[in-house]
């Protein structure tokens, strides 16, 4: 899988299991996912972030200051999951 195939498949995930209204095509992959000046997710929407990306690339978040920078933006959650997952960018 390309990176930007991985980086699509994580904005199918957020829209998809967030229920977000905002088209793919929006969501830029630099985009900060948390406060007003990006998507505007709050802690709710951390916790289900963290179980999807559990069941759709089996990585986990262990705590909260990992969460902090893992969950930051598309490129970040690219970037921890191929860290977790042993995988190359491609």
């Amino acid at each position: 899988m390309s990176s930007q195939d991985l980086k699509e498949q994580i904005k199918d995930m957020l829209i998809t299991n967030l229920m977000l209204r905002v088209p793919k095509e929006e969501i830029e992959n630099d985009l900060p996912l948390f406060g007003a000046d990006g998507l505007g997710l709050d802690s709710i929407d951390a916790l289900q972030l963290v179980v999807s990306m559990e069941k759709t690339f089996g990585v986990g978040i262990p705590n909260s200051e990992v969460a902090r920078v893992a969950l930051a933006s598309v490129n970040s959650i690219h970037d921890y999951i191929l860290q977790q997952t042993g995988r190359k960018p491609a």
